[in-house]
């Protein structure tokens, strides 16, 4: 199985390529991420209509690495999100998910 963490954002208008490139598999996100054991991946699901939801989905092994990843990287994470914060718009956390 496989731990994923959703969230939710709705960026500011004019802003989702940017948005896009901070927050995608390529992101700087991702980057912080890859620095952890059991990271596999981010994924960036973009809304079909203006003004909807964009979505990403964070793949872990487990949420053992996520937690270990949160402890070794925490100020760091915490750090970039004040940083991207204003890019992010609207966020909200939906939850975690296993995924067979």
């Amino acid at each position: 199985m496989t731990h994923v963490r959703v969230w939710k954002f709705r960026p500011p208008d004019g802003r989702e390529d940017e948005f896009a490139a901070a927050y995608g598999a390529e992101s700087v996100w991702a980057a912080l991420f890859r620095r952890a054991d059991g990271y596999y991946g981010t994924r960036l699901l973009r809304p079909e209509g203006e003004g909807g939801w964009w979505m990403t989905l964070d793949h872990w092994r487990s949420e053992a690495d996520f937690d270990a990843f949160q402890r070794q990287f925490g100020d760091e994470y915490r750090k970039l999100d004040r940083e991207l914060e204003g890019l992010s718009g609207d966020e909200e956390f939906v939850g975690t998910f296993e995924e067979d």
